[in-house]
């Protein structure tokens, strides 16, 4: 599943292709997939509420679209070769003819066309007032993202949930919204937090640290275009570089710590594979 920085490599890469183009004609392939009636209209605006992208239109309308597991969008040009933009789940859609069997809505616009690919059926594109986005129940649940939440706001959710393990209260979107499975093991890696401690055994230091370790590995993440996303592509299929260039530990076992030098190892914390340094994140038993 895409995490928060993919999004928002998504909505600065998508806009520099729709922005102020007419949605002309949307297509539904998959009614699973679409939720509403389908509406045409200008873009006027692209905007991310964790890892949700709404797309506002001029007509008072907007398209909330959630990816999930295996979603993509794909944008191809006016002659359907001279520029495309892929995001999402990688696979060979971002290089292949569309639309194809993974294609579930296609969005014609005034000049080229966005694909709604996704193969598991899990992600969604919704019609809203642009007026209610924010009342959304699914907008509704999500916490402040690391950015925007300060550290005396995160030590005391850290309390209110002392007895789960850290790895699971950061993971929860309702406490602390935008962390996914890569950036929650980098940055218990780089606050050098064990991830199977208790949640209300973490300082207000630590809590700190945390908190702008989380900030700090997803700004990188975003710079680099994110963890696994395609950027514009052509041929090449270009991705982004986080976790070649960037990630310390995720999917780094049997590596060296590139902190301390002992081996990276894999252990299950929450449900998640999880990525540590046993010397670095040492276990404290609360």
């Amino acid at each position: 599943m895409p995490e928060l920085p993919e999004v928002e490599t998504i909505r600065r890469g998508l806009s520099k292709f729709i922005l102020k183009k007419k949605i002309q004609k949307i297509d539904i392939l998959c009614d699973k997939s679409f939720l509403g009636q389908p509406t045409t209209g200008t873009v006027v605006a692209l905007r991310r509420f964790g890892k949700a992208l709404v797309i506002d239109l001029d007509n008072g309308n907007s398209l909330m679209i959630h990816l999930r597991m295996t979603g993509q969008l794909i944008y191809d040009g006016k002659n359907h070769t001279d520029e495309r933009y892929a995001a999402g789940h990688p696979s060979e859609n971002f290089v292949s003819t569309l639309p194809n069997k993974q294609t579930r809505v296609i969005i014609t616009l005034s000049s080229g066309t966005l694909y709604f690919n996704d193969q598991r059926k899990f992600g969604f594109i919704k019609v809203l007032k642009t007026t209610e986005v924010e009342n959304d129940s699914f907008i509704q649940k999500l916490a402040p993202e690391p950015w925007t939440m300060g550290p005396e706001l995160f030590y005391e959710k850290l309390q209110k949930h002392k007895n789960s393990c850290i790895k699971a209260t950061i993971l929860d979107q309702t406490i602390i919204c935008g962390l996914g499975n890569i950036y929650a093991d980098e940055a218990l890696f780089a606050s050098r937090i064990h991830p199977e401690r208790k949640s209300g055994s973490l300082t207000k230091a630590e809590a700190k640290l945390l908190l702008e370790a989380a900030r700090e590995v997803m700004d990188r993440s975003i710079d680099s275009g994110g963890s696994t996303m395609a950027t514009y592509v052509k041929a090449d299929g270009t991705r982004g570089d986080y976790l070649e260039k960037f990630a310390q530990v995720f999917r780094r076992e049997g590596q060296a710590c590139p902190r301390c030098g002992n081996q990276i190892i894999k252990i299950r914390v929450a449900g998640r594979g999880t990525h540590i340094c046993p010397h670095c994140q040492e276990k404290v038993y609360d």
